[in-house]
């Protein structure tokens, strides 16, 4: 049995068809853009950095010393009042959840395009306020997985019934967040800048938005529970772990943990009425990834190389402003996000079912 017709590990099922270069400020010059961002748009035909946005001078000057394309380094109040404001034309915002819908405002204010990184904001309500201000300008949020090839694959393979009718979607994502960063006040940590947690806000994201891209769905009720075992880590948040279940249309049950204090890995598996697909490690990129077919012709397996998932969000971002394109996962999309993490904190401390 082979994956013969479906995805290839070095091909896209997209094509970048528009014309130009889009030139993009980084607002937020944290670990991540620093260490994935910028090096993913420095050689990037049609995308690149041309401005850097920190509260910190020493990150900006830094990210204009290391990277050609980064012309102008702005502090927050430089970049709100305008300044270097022709020098790009969309804004990625990078930034604790928290402080998200300012920097959003503010490029919305100048025109500009949106790429805001998920989740949106720290509240359903805070994000309906970022969507509605960008009712003029393109937005969308970085749901890294949906222009991921491993994650493309199983969603063609599930839109083509090759697994039959989906049943159940498992999908896990765990790692320990005190290895990663030596401060327990991190803002991830603190409710005033992630949002209500931890471990759903940060991870859930990427289980309960890739169910929705593979099913083409969005869930109608979930149940959950949580667990927090307190400490300096984690004594400021509820859901040092997390467990949840989602309801979509049709009986389709997606089940789903996470946690910021546990072993590093992840899982995403969709078992259907006539085979399953395993796709692991999943959710966490610059890895080699294996999907896992099997049906009662037998079984198979396709490794992907490690790729680039920030070269690939930005190059559909790029191919969708600059060719006036439709953005699937668009404002409205993202909410529907929001509002299920919402629901599972809610679900979590009153013990309910909470329908959508």
């Amino acid at each position: 049995m082979e994956f013969d017709g479906y995805l290839g590990t070095d091909e896209r099922d997209w094509e970048a068809t528009a014309d130009g270069t889009l030139r993009v400020a980084i607002v937020g010059l944290g670990w991540w853009s620093r260490e994935r961002v910028l090096p993913a748009l420095a050689n990037l035909e049609n995308c690149t950095a041309t401005v850097g946005v920190s509260g910190s001078s020493a990150k900006r000057e830094r990210a204009v010393a290391d990277w050609p394309s980064v012309e102008h380094g702005l502090s927050y109040d430089e970049f709100a009042a305008g300044e270097a404001v022709d020098a790009y034309d969309a804004v990625y915002v990078c930034t604790p959840n928290a402080l998200h819908l300012p920097h959003v405002e503010t490029a919305a204010e100048f025109g500009k395009a949106v790429l805001c990184e998920k989740p949106m904001e720290a509240s359903v309500e805070r994000a309906e306020r970022l969507v509605a201000a960008c009712e003029d300008v393109p937005l969308m949020v970085g749901y890294r997985m949906q222009t991921d090839r491993a994650a493309r694959s199983v969603r063609q393979l599930v839109r083509e019934g090759v697994v039959g009718d989906p049943v159940t979607v498992h999908g896990h994502m765990s790692q320990p967040i005190a290895e990663m960063f030596d401060d327990p006040s991190h803002w991830r940590l603190d409710p005033d800048l992630a949002g209500p947690g931890a471990s759903v806000t940060d991870l859930g994201v990427y289980p309960i938005n890739t169910s929705r891209f593979v099913l083409d769905a969005d869930p109608e009720a979930v149940t959950a529970a949580t667990w927090s075992g307190g400490g300096e880590w984690f004594e400021r948040v509820p859901d040092e772990r997390a467990g949840f279940q989602l309801a979509f249309p049709d009986g389709v049950t997606a089940l789903c943990s996470v946690s910021q204090n546990a072993y590093k890995t992840a899982e995403f598996r969709v078992v259907g009425t006539a085979g399953e697909i395993r796709m692991r490690p999943g959710f966490f990129g610059a890895q080699e990834n294996e999907l896992f077919l099997s049906t009662p012709a037998g079984e198979t397996s396709v490794t992907y190389e490690p790729a680039d998932q920030m070269r690939e969000l930005f190059c559909f971002f790029a191919d969708r402003v600059l060719g006036e394109k439709a953005i699937p996962a668009d404002g409205e999309h993202g909410l529907v996000d929001m509002r299920v993490v919402e629901a599972v904190y809610d679900a979590a401390e009153d013990g309910t079912r909470h329908q959508f």
